[in-house]
């Protein structure tokens, strides 16, 4: 099977199991495993941050940011379209009792003044604005990359009204090597990052969490005990995501160009409506018109002939790129793809 469902299906190389099987460990939960802790400082020093946590999703790091910063009864300032809004479970308002003020961005990216506007009046009847979330890439605008000036239009709004901001950050490095920003360059202008191991960096399991403030730090730990989160020998895990930023970060590259070479042929097929110009990263998202088929019928005709994809619409469609779909994968899906939408 190609599987371009997502970049979470990898599994770990035989040298990152390599590196699992021999991590050193301790007790995490007294901050005693070496591994875990070497991680932790690797991820930091990437983003320019004083310390990072170790979590076992994306979405643990994203809640417990979300948690650490606010307070029941306050609100968040969201894209609408974004991870925290579409595929967290509710967790912000079951978790940390917080609304979640969604606003449209393009492709899922918000400007300054749409942040402006949409953080509450300092008035009794209206409910306080206590953290403004970015995600970067965006996964529901296709691997949309926010441009730096943006960010910092949108910090400087955020220090004016005096509103901390959280970066979901799960594909941050999609961003770095796309631009060629630094990590850090983007990490500044939040008090926390979250960024994922297991998507395209292709650890089996595990996200982090980077901030300056280590009294912070100090209750995203107790949050992550309160949430389930604290583990115990947890170097086994962290070995494999000591060993994807070592070694698969430059290499998304590879994946950004297989997304533009897939792009490129669905883009000819007269039944797809594509911007190629929109494939910025590792995600493409597309329609499928004047087709007669459902969402569903497609991805089974897709599968039986080998390619797994996601219907996320009436007519669109999401593929991901990934460090385990070779240039050679990306041709023969193209042809299975052409063969199926044009028939």
């Amino acid at each position: 099977m190609i599987d371009l469902r997502s970049d979470t299906v990898t599994r770990p190389s035989q040298a990152m199991r390599d590196a699992m099987a021999c991590a050193t460990v301790g007790d995490d939960v007294y901050g005693e495993d070496p591994t875990v802790n070497r991680l932790q400082d690797m991820l930091a020093a990437l983003l320019g941050k004083t310390a990072a946590l170790f979590v076992p999703s994306g979405t643990m790091a994203n809640q417990l940011s979300i948690r650490a910063q606010t307070q029941p009864g306050q609100e968040v300032i969201v894209e609408s379209t974004a991870h925290i809004v579409r595929y967290e479970q509710g967790a912000a308002a079951a978790l940390s009792g917080v609304q979640l003020h969604g606003v449209r961005g393009e492709r899922g990216l918000l400007t300054a003044e749409q942040v402006e506007t949409a953080i509450r009046p300092n008035d009794p009847h209206t409910i306080p604005t206590a953290l403004i979330c970015l995600e970067n890439t965006h996964n529901s605008g296709g691997g949309s990359i926010y441009p730096l000036p943006t960010i910092e239009a949108i910090r400087s709004v955020a220090q004016r009204h005096g509103i901390p901001m959280h970066l979901d950050g799960a594909r941050l490095f999609n961003a770095v090597v796309a631009t060629g920003v630094s990590a850090a360059d983007y990490a500044q202008h939040f008090e926390t990052v979250s960024v994922c191991l297991s998507k395209g960096l292709g650890a089996p399991v595990g996200s982090l969490i980077a901030t300056n403030d280590l009294t912070l730090l100090g209750k995203l730990r107790r949050f992550r005990r309160m949430y389930g989160g604290a583990m115990r020998q947890a170097g086994i895990l962290a070995a494999a995501g000591m060993y994807a930023l070592e070694h698969n970060i430059a290499r998304l590259k590879e994946d950004h160009e297989h997304a533009n070479r897939l792009a490129q042929i669905l883009h000819k097929i007269p039944s797809v409506a594509l911007n190629p110009a929109h494939v910025e990263t590792n995600i493409i998202l597309f329609d499928v018109k004047n087709n007669d088929h459902s969402p569903a019928e497609i991805v089974a005709a897709l599968k039986q002939e080998g390619v797994l994809i996601n219907a996320i619409g009436r007519r669109s469609f999401r593929a991901v790129t990934h460090l385990d779909i070779s240039g050679g994968g990306i041709e023969e899906a193209g042809h299975i793809f052409t063969a199926i939408l044009t028939r």
